[in-house]
């Protein structure tokens, strides 16, 4: 059995440094089992369960389809009607999970209690001054998120080949490479930018256990990387999605100075998730990357991972090659 070795899979006890992102209704049990099966990292995400209670369940359903680690993804957000964060965190400690993703705010209150239940933090950033704010504030690695990502990169608009190593040069903790990554290619240019493992979100909603109906797996399949659409820019929420007839009659509200109320609607968790469980991917918004270009398949998560490491391997003995 192949194994690589970084300081991300010492840390998480994997065989490869690829850990599969949390993305809200999508982070379920089979998909989360499936990644960490295969040797990578896979992870539920916490407030896609509606109650922490709900999470508890999912965890003991993904422990009877793996006995591999997996995590749990908790992002924090402002919000006038905020779940119960510290309610959750309980559920992740509880449950003996060791790996807790966090994204959106700080997680610092969070993170003495995490770490003194043995829980690693992986904190996803999309700037180098954030990662060196959590860096300090005690998680335990960084995942970097170049602009090319799904969901929110943030608003400094910095891709990935100047992001990753420009994280690498101050980041002291292990760091991973979030965004922009769907093959073995970009893998290995990951590593030699400064990674020491690599996320994935969009490349593992086109896979078999994915828990979406397959019309939209196959919509990311047809979609080249023009084909996604930033939405929110004039809030300064920016947010990457596949584009679709709902994120243009954003962008078009936007244009005429409308305010998040005037887009609530369309942009409504409940909307989104009934577009993927229906297999309408112009019903409601599909949060999807510029790797979308990258996708022609979709495997099942070992085929893809399995591959990955191959073309990465042989991708990074080519570079080596040319040096005589």
């Amino acid at each position: 059995m192949s194994v690589m070795n970084t300081r991300i899979t010492e840390m998480l006890g994997i065989r490869y440094p690829i850990i599969q992102g949390g993305m809200q209704w999508v982070g379920r049990a089979e998909l989360a089992a499936a990644v960490s099966n295969a040797g990578g990292l896979g992870i539920l995400t916490a407030l896609t369960q509606p109650s922490p209670e709900a999470l508890a369940a999912e965890i003991e359903r993904c422990r009877g389809l793996t006995d591999q680690p997996f995590g749990v993804n908790l992002t924090i957000l402002p919000s006038a009607s905020a779940p119960p964060y510290e309610q959750y965190l309980d559920v992740v400690i509880g449950c003996g999970v060791k790996v807790l993703e966090t994204a959106g705010n700080n997680p610092q209150a969070f993170i003495a209690k995490a770490k003194a239940a043995g829980v690693r933090i992986i904190h996803k950033c999309t700037a180098v001054r954030h990662a060196l704010s959590a860096e300090r504030s005690g998680v335990d690695a960084i995942s970097i998120d170049g602009f090319e990502c799904a969901g929110h990169p943030g608003e400094d608009d910095v891709g990935g080949l100047v992001l990753i190593p420009a994280a690498a040069r101050k980041v002291r903790i292990p760091l991973v490479a979030s965004g922009g990554i769907a093959d073995g290619r970009g893998m290995a240019a990951a590593l030699v930018l400064g990674a020491e493992g690599v996320n994935m979100g969009t490349r593992f909603c086109a896979t078999r256990e994915a828990p979406i109906h397959d019309a939209i797996k196959q919509a990311l399949v047809g979609a080249d990387e023009r084909r996604t659409s930033l939405i929110f820019r004039t809030m300064r929420n920016t947010g990457r999605v596949l584009k679709n007839e709902v994120a243009d009659e954003v962008i078009a509200i936007e244009k005429r100075g409308g305010t998040y109320d005037d887009v609530r609607a369309l942009v409504a968790g409940a909307r989104g998730r009934a577009a993927l469980e229906a297999g309408d991917p112009q019903a409601g918004l599909v949060w999807a990357g510029q790797v979308v270009g990258l996708i022609d398949d979709i495997p099942t998560c070992a085929e893809l991972i399995e591959r990955m490491v191959a073309e990465c391997r042989e991708r990074l003995r080519a570079g080596t090659a040319i040096f005589i």
